[in-house]
């Protein structure tokens, strides 16, 4: 075989647009696991043969905007603010939590959905679908970001929770648009529930509102013989391709998280992450940060499911398949 004598194998996945001038140079120097980008543009210009070429952001593109923007002062003053009511508040919400997670937890998972008034609908929709199909889902911890939301989370039946200090915050209306104040809002909110259900020692499976079942997800990640049993983490293929998601397009919509070490400490750095959430407007961006980076780092084991068995928007409003 082709790694009969290799002791280590470096691997570099890259798949450049055709007709590109990307071109890949390997060579000898002091070891590196990252790739450093080199361009004939800069930021805020278009790209210009006639330009010597310059280190840049991997995340530039021809037309000089950068898809990867660097958190300003403001942003992150913000996310100073917003993570002192973390770790000021962290006893109290770990002591109202704790007790709610022990009773929720089956096989050590816990179902974490985040949901605020103006998402309700969505929440009866997938309350209503999951039953009708006779599927259990009292393992499920609905995060309410507003005290309507919880009520109404209670009387579904649902285990439920309200960070009255770090939700405190947090639009009860649906977002406008995709990245508008109201989604970056909740893109943070929807960090902090994975981050203490996984801190208290559960397995996670995070998924957003709008999804349906046909068939139980659990089933496939409790099956110790699965080819997916030694992965630290599974996402949802987002579907979408841009270097934002690279290399992974793992959707922070649906996704599953076993405890251990390198996922704790994993959303620990997302959660001091929330300026770069605030920059990109998305958390999924932010979070593909971290799979890219704690997977070289520390071998975190990411993987992304079959689209087939595990479809999301993408898939369904494109239906080619």
């Amino acid at each position: 075989e082709a790694t009969e004598n290799c002791d280590a194998l470096n691997v570099i996945v890259t798949n450049p647009p055709r007709d590109s001038g990307q071109c890949l140079v390997i060579m000898g120097n002091y070891e590196s696991h990252h790739i450093q980008r080199w361009m004939r543009a800069e930021p805020g210009k278009k790209l210009d043969r006639k330009m010597p070429l310059k280190h840049v952001s991997r995340g530039l593109g021809t037309n000089g905007h950068s898809f990867f923007p660097i958190p300003n002062e403001k942003t992150i003053r913000s996310h100073w603010e917003q993570l002192k009511i973390y770790l000021e508040s962290l006893p109290k919400v770990k002591a109202a939590l704790e007790p709610i997670a022990k009773r929720a937890a089956k096989n050590n998972t816990i179902i974490v959905m985040v949901c605020n008034w103006g998402q309700s609908d969505l929440l009866i929709n997938f309350v209503c679908s999951t039953r009708s199909k006779g599927f259990d889902i009292s393992n499920i911890i609905l995060f309410a970001t507003d005290q309507e939301t919880l009520e109404l989370a209670k009387s579904l039946g649902l285990e439920a929770f309200y960070d009255k200090w770090n939700f405190k915050s947090v639009p009860s209306r649906e977002a406008k648009r995709y990245g508008d104040g109201v989604f970056t809002a909740m893109m943070y909110a929807k960090v902090i529930p994975v981050q203490l259900i996984n801190m208290l020692g559960y397995d996670v499976l995070f998924q957003d509102v709008d999804i349906i079942w046909y068939k139980d997800p659990l089933l496939l990640f409790h099956d110790e013989s699965s080819p997916v049993a030694e992965f630290d983490m599974m996402f949802q293929d987002d579907g979408a391709r841009s270097v934002r998601y690279a290399p992974y397009s793992a959707n922070s919509g649906f996704y599953y998280v076993r405890h251990n070490a390198k996922t704790r400490y994993a959303f620990t750095s997302l959660l001091y992450s929330g300026d770069v959430i605030q920059a990109t407007q998305s958390h999924q961006q932010a979070l593909s940060y971290i799979l890219t980076e704690h997977s070289s780092l520390f071998g975190l084991k990411v993987k992304v499911l079959n689209e087939k068995e595990y479809p999301g928007g993408f898939h369904y409003h494109g239906r080619n398949w």
